[in-house]
């Protein structure tokens, strides 16, 4: 049981509860705690105190006081206006974590809501309710307002969830799992809509998919390696002792494993070439400054999953703490940095495709066709990768760096956080594509050095990617081959030994980007 603003929230405790294998609640102690933060609220304002979002207008309407008599009407007012969001809606993995990670930082007892609006929360992500939130309309400035704000409408049964595909309204989806919509009372508007809980929970579901993607690449590598019959040397302990980061280590440990036992590798040992194509050559040296990066975004995601973003923030005397914790900056920058280094696994992926594709380059038939000419073979799949790097190369342009005024020029620097996200989301799923297309590439290459055979991983791997994508001798559908193949690897993602690739990958980050 994860215990709601006690227990540390990380990336694999997240996947967890998004997939069903964990449960979170609120702990007895936890509870008490909020009811007497709750209390001492409720007390500062019989005696009178004016607290901003509390008693007052939002933003640059600070200094509007609000009579006693409509604070509730306040807060259903302000959630109402707010969800002003636009565009096709979050996935519903996003929005799911959105819900939990909102319960999480309520739960940290600094925003001085009821236990009742967590358990709200919690009852609806369990229920599996998926809000349907708008991608646009954030600025990343008072965190992600209108998206939450979306999020908050259909748990009052004022908006909608997504119901097979569908927007479907939120009221009827509710009495369908007998769940009362949320009537918000004091303060618990501004609580629920106030933090960067949509771009954090966009930059979590990224993250993960950008760590299976790095191991993609080094099967990938590893294969695209075999085919054209490179070195392995690159990947020697020497070198990655004598520039010792951590990644390095990882990434030359995944790509000599998938190569172990290949008969490829023994027959050219002795070919006198000195050395490889950079794309080749330098796997190690990019494929592991892309997981050190990785590295950092999670120690960013991390902290950002256990802060409280809120405006005031609430001690235990009730103090009132004006502050920016819900500006975006850190997951802004920290999603702009994964855009980069994506972008960057992207290209030196499609080089590797290239690689393979070019006679003079990989001693192969042009385009990984045995008959060059009738067929075309991977010529276009070539080209779809080099069109997905090359907008990659727009979409890593970081978020982080622009910032436009809002809210009458009170909000006058804004982060950017959900677009940079939301780029880098992008980005992601599209390095994933060429990943799967090198997959295709280097699989019918190896097939191409027949009857040597690679290593025995490499070998099953290829087998069952066989199953679905046969080998090409003359042309066929590519579209449909490369859809198939992204299915595949879906599942494949799911089941050794790739999950096991991409835990080992994983266990590298810990809660510091500085440790070992």
């Amino acid at each position: 049981m994860f215990r709601l603003g006690e227990d540390r929230m990380t990336l694999p405790r997240l996947l967890d509860l998004l997939e069903g294998r964990d449960q979170a609640g609120l702990s007895d102690e936890r509870r008490r705690l909020l009811e007497r933060r709750r209390q001492v609220l409720l007390e500062r304002m019989a005696a009178g105190e004016v607290i901003y979002g509390v008693n007052t207008g939002f933003g640059k309407l600070k200094d509007q006081r609000v009579p006693d008599d409509q604070l509730r009407e306040l807060q259903v007012r302000l959630v109402r206006s707010h969800a002003a969001g636009t565009g096709e809606p979050l996935p519903p993995p996003v929005a799911r974590a959105m819900l939990l990670l909102r319960a999480h930082a309520l739960a940290l007892g600094y925003s001085a809501v009821r236990p009742g609006v967590i358990d709200r929360l919690l009852e609806c992500f369990e229920a599996g309710l998926v809000p349907w939130v708008p991608a646009q309309g954030s600025v990343g400035a008072s965190g992600d307002l209108a998206p939450l704000a979306h999020m908050v409408l259909a748990l009052m049964g004022e908006g909608q969830c997504w119901v097979d595909g569908r927007p479907r309204p939120a009221r009827e989806v509710l009495l369908a799992h007998d769940i009362p919509p949320l009537s918000l009372e004091i303060r618990e508007g501004i609580a629920l809509i106030n933090g960067t809980t949509a771009s954090t929970a966009l930059l979590a579901v990224a993250l993960h998919r950008a760590f299976e993607n790095l191991t993609l690449a080094d099967l990938a590598g590893a294969m695209t390696l075999d085919a054209a019959q490179g070195s392995v040397h690159p990947m020697d302990p020497p070198v990655y002792e004598t520039r010792p980061y951590p990644a390095f280590r990882v990434v030359a440990h995944q790509v000599r494993a998938w190569l172990g036992g290949s008969a490829i590798l023994e027959h050219h040992r002795a070919c006198g070439k000195i050395q490889d194509n950079y794309s080749l050559r330098c796997m190690l040296q990019v494929h592991g400054t892309v997981l050190e990066a990785l590295r950092f975004a999670r120690w960013v995601l991390e902290t950002e999953m256990n802060s409280a973003t809120d405006n005031p923030l609430f001690l235990d005397d009730g103090t009132p703490i004006y502050n920016g914790n819900f500006h975006g900056a850190p997951v802004a920058m920290a999603a702009d940095l994964l855009a980069t280094v994506l972008t960057t696994l992207s290209a030196i992926s499609e080089r590797r495709i290239f690689h393979l594709m070019t006679p003079e380059m990989s001693g192969l038939p042009a385009f990984l066709t045995p008959e060059p000419g009738l067929n075309s073979g991977f010529m276009l799949l070539h080209v779809t990768a080099a069109a997905l790097v090359s907008e990659n190369k727009t979409l890593a342009h970081p978020a982080s760096v622009d910032t436009i005024p809002t809210s009458g020029n009170q909000e006058d620097h804004v982060s950017m956080s959900l677009w940079a996200a939301r780029k880098a989301s992008q980005v992601v799923e599209n390095t994933r594509r060429v990943l799967t297309i090198e997959l295709m590439a280097a699989a019918q290459g190896i097939e191409l050095r027949r009857p040597l055979r690679s290593g025995p991983r490499i070998e099953e791997v290829l087998a069952s990617l066989r199953q679905v994508v046969p080998f090409r001798t003359q042309d066929a559908i590519a579209s449909e081959d490369l859809d198939r193949a992204g299915a595949w690897v879906e599942t494949q993602l799911r089941q050794p030994p790739l999950r096991d690739a991409v835990e080992a990958v994983m266990a590298l980050n810990l809660s510091s980007p500085f440790g070992p």
